[in-house]
């Protein structure tokens, strides 16, 4: 990399860390404030605190497109202002070499959001949503907004909190018989998985028996369910809060179990073509630096920058559900806009020379 690539690399790297900070505190800043009408004796304003940074690794994860887009056209927007980019191209430094040098600190950017997405951002998720969920039931009550409804055979089981990978809190579970009635219900204070089952405590169980009802109290009630501490992982948190190796076994254990699996696959497509999102955000940024927006100023040029990544985001979402409705497969929704952003930026990047 010669002085010119390092450059103008370094311009890029610079505004695209300033903008992800500034996003990335923002984001932080309005969670914290919405986390304010929850505090109790047991979720203090400490606990809040504690929420929102181990949350911060998913966020950034989530603006890091949107990052990558404004920043580069920032940092190089900012040499265009100033002539650099004329200069540069007239001594014979060519717009390939510029996009080059572009690229550089934007793959490593896509390796960054790679390894946050699949190692650093679920693990730190998942212990976000657990201490709160836990804290917001420091009463012992375990009745929280939120927690997570699954699906098992002719099972549906609600989880309240999840403490770790092998503890879970308030399990409600309502069994119903081939015909769709329900038959069974009880619910559990705590449940620990031991070896290949789960061990429920203090469990209040109701059954109904055609003209009238049992109820009893168990002290332990053995529970087999397909459902592991691994899979329990990924079932409490939200599809796109997962790894992409979390999503994608949940997918086969949710076809396995006859249930439609559109969303969670959206959300493995969406993580695993992320790099090539932030590709073609960049390259339609840059062909507006060498066209429209060559010279106006540094706000428009963010104004702009936030209209596209926005435009493009809401156009996976349309097509997301599209792709359920109409029957195409789910990764077409995420790669459509990834082929139009990208082939707009090239044929407007090959007219501006």
């Amino acid at each position: 990399m010669n002085i010119l690539e390092r450059y103008i690399a370094s311009h890029v790297a610079s505004a695209i860390a300033i903008v992800l900070l500034i996003i990335l505190g923002l984001d932080c800043l309005m969670a914290l404030i919405d986390q304010l009408d929850r505090l109790n004796d047991h979720y203090t304003f400490v606990g809040a605190l504690h929420y929102v940074a181990l949350t911060a690794p998913r966020r950034l994860y989530e603006f890091i497109p949107l990052g990558g887009l404004v920043g580069a056209m920032i940092g190089l927007g900012m040499l265009a202002s100033h002539s650099e980019l004329t200069v540069m191209r007239a001594a014979g430094f060519s717009t390939q070499r510029i996009l080059l040098a572009v690229f550089k600190p934007v793959l490593l950017l896509a390796v960054m959001g790679m390894v946050i997405g699949q190692f650093v951002a679920p693990l730190t998720e998942r212990k976000a949503q657990s201490a709160r969920a836990v804290a917001l039931s420091g009463d012992g009550t375990f009745f929280v907004r939120g927690g997570v409804w699954h699906k098992e055979g002719t099972e549906y089981i609600h989880i309240n909190a999840v403490e770790s990978g092998d503890v879970i809190h308030g399990v409600t579970r309502y069994q119903f018989d081939d015909q769709m009635q329900l038959i069974r219900s009880s619910h559990a204070r705590i449940g620990r998985y031991a070896g290949d089952v789960w061990l429920l405590e203090q469990v209040q169980e109701t059954r109904l028996l055609g003209t009238h009802t049992e109820t009893a109290l168990l002290a332990e009630e053995r529970w087999n369910s397909g459902l592991t501490p691994d899979l329990l992982a990924v079932v409490v948190l939200e599809p796109e809060d997962l790894s992409i190796s979390g999503l994608w076994s949940y997918t086969e254990y949710l076809e396995a179990q006859g249930i439609k699996a559109d969303t969670y696959l959206l959300a493995f497509w969406g993580k695993l073509l992320q790099p090539l999102s932030i590709g073609a955000l960049v390259l339609i940024g840059i062909s507006f630096i060498f066209g429209p927006l060559r010279s106006v100023p540094i706000g428009q040029r963010v104004i702009s920058g936030v209209v596209l990544g926005l435009v493009f985001k809401f156009a996976q979402d349309l097509l997301g559900p599209a792709s359920t409705v109409f029957g195409f497969p789910p990764f077409l929704a995420i790669l459509i806009p990834i082929l139009i952003c990208g082939g707009a930026g090239w044929l407007m990047l090959r007219r501006a020379g």
